[in-house]
């Protein structure tokens, strides 16, 4: 009874405690602002890692740390994202929201490792009055963890009654249903949303520094995707209730207990409980993924999305450039004018770019939000090693297809924020638990610690015969793209993305386009990891794949491919290079590796300026601003006046549309309306 009350109650309770508070911050900016922050981890990382820098690095007393961290540093985080950041999303669709609140976590991420260096140094962040117990039914239990539990109550309390007892709480909950109508009823929506923001930095805050002194290892990673943890408790409260979002922390709190008992006390026998102690890091994740698939989707639906502009490229345009690109990367290899490191990175980035493309597939053309296509490449890279070059790029690409399938299934009706969930909690379970440091699989060991070698293709060993192999592969990939963009796949794609309850009412099969769009999509990813897997040779593993870990990770990865243009292959060609060359270009120039490594984060920041990505922007200023011999510039319009109409005879039907919208009578018509006059 002692050792289950003491999973069950002790450690349950404590872990549910900073799930609770964790999790109360997100509900709180989404339930007041309409976005949800992938940050939210990130920002309470680095306000723990303030903590650490200014009680123990410093040494000043530790509840003035925390009161300045707390009261200072973390409402002025919410207070200069809202200002610069978030409001300016305010009309944004989901897809936008994610990729930017994406960017700042990668980039809060980047700027803690350079403020702390990772290195040899080991930091340790003690307890609240560490050392200090108290016995409950027997059990010596830590001040730490009863300081969480009251928290995590008090915190529930005041969030309670802040929300639906005080104007102020009714005001935060109105802005988001409608800013407009707020404003007119004297609240000022702008205000609002700082404060809202504000607090939910201050949640986040307070859960890093309450969750950092548990830690086996105190890195930006390891405490980011421990807060993301939350997340799960988060959807179970709907992103509105924080009942129910208490609920969902001490759900997650006791699953994680259970898994911890199996482990420590053999139940099952020695497999059972070896399979629990490895599920225990993704027992977040897991939980996520069982809520997503689960909860109605209709009480977060979330922005509409935005129509993205999806270019529609000639084939023989594109054909003419994938030849230049393939001569390009002939000279590349065999000029020898680029060095040995250069090319190796551009190897990596060719292959990045494969992966890169299969974004644009589902996301851009489908609009379909995917964030797990790092680890379809990871699946792929897995396959070859294990099959071998020629077998296991053949299976290799089968299998991602078909994972990518089944994934699909429960994500059929899911939108957006939903989506990107699914996907991420997807990859994580990947990394962790498929080849990962967790891996069920015990013979994936190799490639969880970074020690697979693969071979590469007989006959295409050398660098750059496979060099050059790789390059057609892209090349062929973006014709492929090309082909299905100006095709009847191509247009049901785009309808989905546009509109899907109108494909539904024209009696077009969602499903099997989801279906067909998502094994694609992962067969062109695993590819990609594949033929990564086999330009490095050795040291290939896990962290070539990661979301967050490793020296190129997937998050930026995905962040980059939309920055340069998701709707468009070209964005692909010039993201690759550009996300393998950043790093590199911080190792010729000292002085701008910091720049360098915070660029991805940064540009997906910016993104909420431009949706359609860099490429896109370009495209569509030559489009608007170059008008060509086939498309002249329209001639002027002549104004119409109402009583000339019909003067010279019967009114045109030119003179009867120009009618309609001086009256304002054409805001139901199909056709596009006269430009304005």
């Amino acid at each position: 009874m002692e050792t289950f009350f003491q999973f069950f109650i002790v450690f349950a309770l404590q872990a549910a405690g900073i799930y609770a508070v964790a999790a109360s911050g997100l509900v709180v900016t989404y339930a007041t602002s309409g976005v949800f922050n992938f940050a939210h981890g990130a920002i309470g990382m680095f306000c723990a890692f303030s903590y650490w820098e200014l009680s123990q690095n410093r040494g000043w007393p530790s509840w003035i740390a925390l009161v300045v961290v707390l009261f200072v540093e973390a409402p002025l985080i919410g207070l200069v994202l809202d200002r610069v950041i978030m409001r300016r999303l305010a009309d944004a669709s989901t897809i936008t929201t994610i990729v930017v609140t994406i960017g700042l976590l990668v980039a809060f991420v980047q700027l803690a490792g350079m403020i702390w260096p990772q290195g040899s140094t080991t930091r340790v962040l003690p307890e609240f009055f560490v050392g200090d117990t108290v016995k409950v039914f027997g059990i010596n239990v830590s001040y730490h963890a009863v300081i969480v539990l009251i928290t995590a109550i008090l915190v529930a309390v005041v969030l309670r009654v802040l929300l639906y007892e005080t104007r102020l709480g009714v005001a935060m909950r109105a802005v988001v249903d409608n800013r407009e109508l707020g404003a007119l009823n004297g609240v000022h929506p702008d205000r609002i949303s700082s404060v809202s923001w504000m607090l939910g930095s201050m949640l986040a805050a307070l859960a890093g520094v309450l969750i950092a002194p548990i830690l086996p290892q105190f890195t930006p990673v390891a405490l980011t995707l421990l807060v993301i943890s939350a997340y799960a408790a988060a959807m179970v409260g709907r992103l509105r209730s924080l009942p129910l979002t208490f609920l969902g922390a001490v759900i997650l709190g006791e699953f994680e207990s259970l898994l911890n008992w199996i482990d420590t006390k053999g139940i099952g026998g020695h497999t059972v409980a070896d399979v629990a102690n490895d599920l225990q890091t993704s027992a977040p994740v897991i939980l996520l993924f069982v809520v997503l698939i689960l909860l109605p989707q209709d009480r977060v639906a979330g922005r509409s999305s935005r129509r993205y502009n999806a270019p529609t490229p000639s084939l023989r345009t594109m054909a003419m450039a994938m030849v230049a690109y393939v001569a390009g990367a002939y000279v590349i290899a065999q000029s020898g004018w680029v060095s040995k490191t250069t090319v190796d990175q551009l190897g990596v980035g060719i292959a990045l770019g494969i992966v890169m493309l299969s974004l644009v597939l589902l996301t851009g053309y489908g609009g379909q939000v995917s964030l797990a296509q790092p680890g379809f490449a990871g699946i792929g890279a897995l396959v070859v090693w294990k099959m071998g070059p020629v077998g296991g790029l053949v299976a290799g690409v089968v299998i991602c297809a078909a994972v990518g399938v089944l994934v699909a299934l429960p994500a059929l009706k899911m939108r957006d924020l939903y989506l990107a969930l699914s996907t991420m909690a997807f990859a994580l379970f990947l990394e962790t638990n498929i080849y990962g440091e967790n891996a069920l699989f015990k013979q994936f060991l190799p490639f969880s610690v970074g020690n697979a070698s693969v071979r590469r293709i007989p006959g295409l060993e050398g660098d750059t015969a496979f060099f050059m192999v790789m390059a057609v592969a892209f090349a062929l990939i973006v014709l492929l793209l090309t082909v299905i963009r100006n095709g009847s796949f191509g247009r049901r794609l785009q309808a989905m993305r546009d509109s899907p309850s109108a494909c539904v009412t024209l009696g077009l099969d969602l499903t099997a386009t989801k279906l067909q769009a998502f094994g694609l999509a992962a067969a062109i990813a695993g590819l990609g990891g594949a033929l990564l897997a086999m330009w490095k040779e050795t040291s290939v593993g896990v962290a070539d794949f990661s979301l967050l870990k490793g020296p190129l990770p997937g998050l930026p990865l995905v962040l980059v491919a939309v920055v340069f243009g998701i709707t468009t292959a070209f964005g692909a060609v010039i993201g690759g290079p550009v996300f393998v060359l950043l790093p590199l270009i911080g190792t010729w120039y000292p002085a701008l590796e910091n720049i360098m490594n915070l660029a991805p984060g940064l540009a997906g920041i910016g993104l909420g300026q431009n949706p359609d990505g860099a490429v896109g922007q370009v495209a569509e200023s030559f489009a608007r601003d170059e008008p060509s011999a086939d498309h002249p510039p329209p001639p002027p319009r002549v104004p119409v006046v109402p009583e000339r109409v019909g003067a010279a005879g019967r009114p045109t039907a030119e003179e009867i549309r120009e009618l309609d919208d001086v009256l304002g009578l054409s805001w139901g018509r199909c056709e596009t309306k006269a430009a304005p006059r």
